[in-house]
């Protein structure tokens, strides 16, 4: 199998920590202002692949030169202009199909937002599961100025955000600093900038000490009760516990407190 360094490219870093639990992908495209292309674009959908076959418990998702990403890379769109409408479908799917796969995928994924989050990379980090912003993070959807709906990016954003906060946002264009996002619901948390890197690294030990069993079947209970109705939710709620409860590291994460230890989870 490889390791977590084999997944990069020229645009993308990627690292794993000494105990497998943490993998950091970076877009390293900080001329381009870390825009989305096919590397990149590829390369995360390798992590997420990865992440899966591995003990991964959380990845984490960043920009390298204090960006995160300014979106999708207009340059490469120019070069669709003339062709048919599959050849936009299939180019724009590839966004959508990484979006997806963030979701699906049983770790824990966050955003680790810092400059510029904007068009794509905001519906990025939407598809994220956690996200922690310095206060110099600068959000929107610009791609409304040149007349591109944000449609791809609106999905995740609108099941993250106040419905009609979004739409102001979605169809102004306008630019939001990291206060503004968290008001609205956007952001996990703020944090100053100067500390951001500490309190990256505080979050992404607290998330990977979890049980990964737990993380799993947790991520993917949310994602799926979240589309149903009240009492089919706590239904669906109350077979998932039960799952968990019966697995054997909720016995020993039980019987760990008890004996007033840390548990040692089994993965099972």
């Amino acid at each position: 199998m490889p390791t977590a360094a084999d997944l990069g490219n020229d645009d993308l870093r990627v690292t794993g920590s000494d105990d497998g639990l943490v993998v950091r992908a970076t877009i390293d495209r900080p001329e381009k202002r870390n825009a989305l292309n096919d590397a990149v674009l590829d390369g995360l959908a390798a992590v997420f692949d990865y992440a899966d076959d591995s003990p991964t418990r959380v990845v984490v998702l960043r920009g390298a030169g204090g960006t995160f990403c300014a979106g999708g890379d207009l340059q490469s769109m120019a070069e669709s202009f003339g062709r048919d409408a599959q050849a936009f479908r299939e180019g724009f799917g590839t966004l959508a199909g990484l979006m997806e796969r963030m979701v699906d995928t049983g770790a824990l994924v966050v955003a680790a937002v810092e400059g510029y989050c904007l068009a794509g990379g905001m519906g990025l980090a939407a598809s994220c599961d956690v996200i922690l912003a310095g206060e110099d993070a600068t959000f929107g959807t610009p791609e409304v100025d040149i007349g591109l709906l944000p449609a791809q990016a609106m999905v995740p954003i609108m099941r993250t955000v106040s419905e009609k906060q979004g739409l102001k946002l979605l169809f102004t264009g306008e630019r939001i600093d990291a206060a503004r996002a968290d008001e609205i619901g956007f952001t996990s948390e703020v944090v100053p900038s100067d500390d951001f890197d500490a309190e990256l690294d505080d979050l992404v030990d607290d998330l990977a000490a979890s049980s990964p069993v737990m993380i799993e079947m947790g991520k993917e209970a949310f994602y799926n009760q979240r589309e149903m109705g009240f009492a089919e939710a706590l239904s669906y709620g109350r077979e998932i516990i039960s799952l968990v409860a019966m697995s054997e590291e909720t016995e020993a994460g039980i019987e760990a407190f008890l004996a007033g230890e840390e548990p040692e989870w089994r993965g099972r």
